[in-house]
């Protein structure tokens, strides 16, 4: 019989080395690990703040308030027993706000092009709001009443510092002689005269820093100067040496301005052309002399949560969206986690182990790893072109996305059908209980937790889908909040695709915070998968 080695002796150099070695291996592992989690944390943190930065400007919202006559004769063509016709009386609501508008800034009426410049502060469908809410209160018909209508997208990011950069540059209070001159039908520009060298200069300082910036920023840029008292604006424009020394012209923007003489005015320097901006500097003048009159608020942007898509950023909101991804969501888990459920069942529990079962597991782990895009051309050809099913609607999203999510809950719920241990079977089969009461009533119950978790796990997977549903016609505008699985819809990811291909710049705003609610969403389904596991997880 072999003799059995003694006790391991630590004073030996050689296991000493050795544990030493281990204990440092041991620290190593450690602090890979922490250093993984470290980075994983930073660029999610890098994530959350790169697009909370750039959705800060979609959830607040400037808009101009309007006393508008209700006049019922152009608010309520059909007669005021029709609120329908109300609602969808936009042209009417419009040509009020228009009128409000030319009637505040009249010299807007001289052109028809700066009657399009001025129209351009308020969009035509920026008074649905107006004309819905008329149409639940028909008793204001004939009075006046207070409303607000969202600001225009390019100037609403212009008063949030998005357009161009600007100068602020508070003037020292200046003595000047203004004339006047004024013909009918002739454009008026305006002289300007300081009579103190060092009040011009303080113009000409900042007329250098806007030459030194757009120096900087190449041949072809430019800026605009906006003088501004109170509601009055003038665009200044230099001039030429006069008489009197330095001269510069300046068009008024709001009208005639008055006698500024004594006041303590603001130059608001644009570094940036008109020809490079979607707002020009009367737009601006506009907007500024509104917001003088306090008839510009800012506040929370509800209607982004709220409305329905829409070609204008400033009226459009995720709501379309988000009632068509639940719809969507519906129809994937009535699809995904019974059949799901039961095929793991089956596979777990009742099929025997041949090969066709070692096939059929291999083509489920396989399917699990096909791109989400194959699925969307399958659905394409079956469920679009074979059983004609309605395009674009969420019973169809549905199906394709609950044959993607299909196989992750296969999965996961056989590995926690695996994890239930052996003796639960044997004591429940030794008890007397057949095959189906011990899978049903012991194995299935302990499985469970383990088994919602998959399957919301799954869930969240497909609600960030977006090839899939691309290619079976989800990608559709639609301007109304889906009733049911079959109405024409889109999802939250498609609809942020699409957001993010617009031309205007306010949508990189909206788009930023689509994405933000969309990620609210798998948040909460993944902190519903971790309580549902640590609620009721056993461990054995």
């Amino acid at each position: 019989m072999p003799e059995l080695p003694g006790p391991l002796s630590f004073d030996d150099p050689e296991a000493l080395a050795r544990l030493k070695k281990r204990h440092a291996a041991e620290r190593r592992f450690k602090f890979y690990g922490r250093l993984a989690i470290s980075f994983a944390l930073l660029f999610l943190g890098l994530l959350v703040v790169s697009i909370g930065s750039q959705a800060v400007a979609a959830f607040s919202h400037n808009k101009v308030v309007f006393h508008l006559p209700l006049e019922a004769d152009l608010v309520a063509p059909n007669g005021p027993g029709d609120p329908a016709a109300v609602a969808e009386n936009i042209s009417g609501f419009y040509q009020l706000v228009r009128e409000d508008l030319l009637a505040t800034f009249p010299e807007a009426g001289e052109t028809a092009a700066r009657t399009r410049e001025l129209n351009g502060l308020v969009t035509r469908l920026a008074v649905i709001p107006m004309a819905r809410e008329t149409s639940e209160h028909l008793d204001r018909l004939g009075e006046t009443y207070r409303y607000r209508a969202p600001l225009s997208d390019d100037l609403d990011l212009y008063l949030k510092g998005k357009v161009a950069p600007e100068i602020d540059l508070r003037l020292d209070e200046i003595t000047r002689v203004v004339r006047v001159r004024v013909g009918e039908g002739v454009e008026a520009v305006e002289r300007l005269r300081l009579e103190s060298a060092s009040d011009f200069s303080v113009l000409r300082e900042a007329m250098q820093r806007a030459d030194t910036a757009m120096a900087e920023a190449g041949p072809d840029a430019g800026y605009s100067i906006l003088l501004q008292h109170g509601a009055n604006l003038v665009r200044l424009v230099p001039g030429e040496t006069g008489e009197t020394g330095e001269t510069l012209f300046f068009e008024p923007l709001t009208g005639i301005p008055a006698n500024l003489a004594g006041a303590r005015p603001t130059a608001r320097l644009i570094l940036l052309p008109e020809s490079a901006r979607n707002v020009t500097d009367r737009q601006v003048a506009w907007t500024l002399a509104l917001a003088e009159q306090g008839r510009i608020r800012s506040g929370l942007n509800w209607s982004l949560l709220t409305n329905a898509d829409s070609t204008y950023p400033e009226i459009a909101g995720v709501l379309a969206a988000i009632v068509g991804s639940l719809f969507t969501m519906l129809v994937t888990s009535m699809i995904a986690i019974p059949i799901g459920v039961f095929a793991a069942l089956y596979l777990e529990e009742y099929a025997p182990k041949n090969r066709v079962t070692d096939f059929i597991e291999v083509n489920i782990n396989n399917l699990a790893a096909v791109p989400s895009i194959v699925f969307g051309l399958l659905g394409a050809a079956v469920f679009l072109n074979l059983l004609a099913l309605p395009r674009s609607a969420p019973l169809v999203g549905g199906l394709v996305l609950g044959l993607l999510t299909l196989p992750t809950v296969i999965i996961a719920s056989r590995a926690a059908l695996r994890a239930v241990p052996p003796s639960i079977r044997s004591a429940a089969l030794g008890l007397g209980a057949s095959k189906t009461q011990t899978v049903f009533h012991h194995v299935l119950p302990l499985a469970a937790p383990g088994i919602m978790t998959g399957a919301i796990i799954g869930m969240a997977r497909a609600l960030g889908e977006t090839a899939p549903l691309l290619l079976i016609g989800m990608v559709a505008f639609v301007a109304e909040v889906p009733s049911g699985p079959t109405d024409e819809a889109t999802a939250l990811p498609v609809l942020i695709y699409k957001w993010s291909t617009g031309a205007e710049r306010a949508w990189e705003p909206n788009t930023a915070a689509a994405i933000l609610v969309l990620l609210t969403f798998m948040v909460v389904m993944n902190a519903i998968a971790v309580f549902l596991r640590r609620r009721f997880e056993r461990r054995w």
